[in-house]
This record gives C-alpha cells, structure tokens and sequence, in this order.
C-alpha cells in the first residue's frame, strides 16, 4: 500500500519472513551454527528454542536455503500430527509413493539405507514441535535410533518454543531428551542489535534517507522488548499512518499511535511523544 510513498521495492517488515532480509544477527547466526555445526558431525538430535517471535521460522528457512545438496530435507510444519500421519508425511517427503501402516516403518527405512548409500543425508525440521503430541515424539525417536553401523540414517531439529523443553523434561520423554546432542536458544535482540536490523530492512528495501530516527528506533526497541515480530508490526504500523499523513518521514503520534496499538502493556510514561526527535 505505501510502497510507492516511500520508493520501496518490497515490504520492510512484512510479518512473513523474508530470507531476502535476513541480517546474521548474532542470535541467528549462533542458531544456525550450531544447527550446522551438529549436522556436520552427524548428531541426531538439535534443538533450536524462543520465545514467540524471536525469528525461529526464519532461521528454520535459512538453514533450508543454506542446506548443501547432499541433504535430504524433510520439513514438517505442522506438528499437529498423530504419530501415523508423522509416519505418512515423512514417507511422502522422502518420495515413497504407496505404503501401508504395516510396512510403512520398514518402506522408511528401506528409503534412508538407499539415500545413505546414494551419499545424501536425511536432515527432518519440525516447526512449532512444542505441539507435538507424546506418540509422535516417540515416533521421531524410533526413527533417530535408525542408523548403520557408523552412521545416522535420519538427523532431526525441533524449532519450538520454551515450552518445549518444558515438555522434553518430563520423565516419560526422557528417553527422547538424552538424545538431544546439541541445543540452540534464540534470545531478544539487544539496542544496538535492533538498530541494525531496522536499518537493514529499511536500507534492503529501497528506502531513501531517514524514515526513522535514533530515538524513534530507541523507543521502538523498548516497547518490543527485542523481539523481532514486534519490531516488525510496530514499524509496519507507523509506516502505514505516515502514509495515511502524506509524511515524508515517521513522525512521532505515527510511532507513539503504533506502540499503543502493538503493546499496550508497554506504554510510554509520557502522554505524548515529544521526546522521540521531531515533535511534529
């Protein structure tokens, strides 16, 4: 809608992650090292966890866009699976065309012996696993414990929310959670950290001179507490009101307007914002 109004080539912060904009800010990138960092030395089992937010999907996309050509990608965005749908949507993804629920785990393992021996590594991203259900986190394990005699046959990473370890910590899973080799925590975005990653979606995007000030970015920073989603929604939504007002320029009710609506349980203390730069 204002894309034009600011001589932008896409949406700066559009609330679907774009790889295009991707900053290798460091909790991203220590997310994505660590992920490839374990695939690399052949563990079965990574972790990635964050609160809501914090760019756990769009790490989950880096990786599948930085993924070799060896690597057979499994991806699963819906864990509201029964351990027989996990079972069928993994046999779809490694391309078997006709199984039964009696030969479907052997159909499996048939298919990973015959991508191991073809030199291509089985890698399944989960997203959202804090959803998964008891049976289909078995499921997964069964499917971890394949492997040959040097080898794991299928690699797994769980992208979820802190409720996921919440969940891998109870006892009846613990079978599951000593096979966790390596674990990633994805953390809010500090001040200097949020700047960088306005600026970049700003710069990459096409904008032309400041749109935003320092202190517009300080107060954008507070209010989303670092996290990434909110930063995108607030930015959005001053973007969006500095359109409706013919502004070259975020002005300060735009942004105050935005937070309000964002988080309200982050309020200024002030009633109106004419500490963030310009008082117009």
């Amino acid at each position: 809608m204002y894309l034009a109004h600011f001589g932008f080539a896409q949406y700066p912060f559009h609330l679907t992650p774009n790889t295009e904009l991707f900053l290798g800010l460091a909790p991203h990138y220590e997310a994505i090292q660590t992920v490839t960092s374990a695939l690399d030395m052949g563990e079965g089992v990574i972790t990635v966890t964050g609160e809501v937010g914090t760019g756990k999907t769009m790490v989950c996309r880096m990786l599948m866009a930085l993924f070799a050509e060896h690597i057979q990608l499994v991806y699963l965005p819906n864990p509201l699976l029964s351990d027989i749908e996990l079972r069928q949507a993994i046999a779809q993804e490694l391309g078997i065309e006709r199984f039964d629920q009696v030969s479907i785990v052997d159909d499996i393992q048939a298919r990973l012996i015959e991508l191991h021996r073809a030199q291509k590594q089985v890698v399944v991203l989960v997203d959202e696993a804090q959803a998964l259900s008891d049976n289909a986190i078995e499921a997964l394990r069964l499917f971890g414990n394949l492997e040959t005699a040097q080898h794991k046959l299928m690699h797994i990473v769980l992208f979820g929310q802190p409720e996921l370890d919440e969940r891998l910590a109870q006892h009846h899973l613990r079978q599951f959670r000593q096979r966790i080799s390596f674990r990633a925590q994805l953390r809010a975005l500090t001040l200097q950290e949020s700047v960088a990653y306005i600026d970049n979606r700003l710069q990459h995007s096409g904008a032309q001179g400041e749109i935003l000030t320092l202190n517009h970015k300080r107060a954008i920073w507070r209010a989303s507490r670092g996290i990434p989603r909110l930063i995108n929604q607030i930015c959005h939504k001053a973007l969006l009101s500095t359109y409706f007002c013919r502004q070259a320029r975020v002005h300060n009710l735009a942004l105050f307007d935005a937070i309000n609506d964002t988080v309200d349980s982050r309020k200024p203390k002030f009633k109106r914002p004419l500490l963030w730069g310009w008082s117009h």
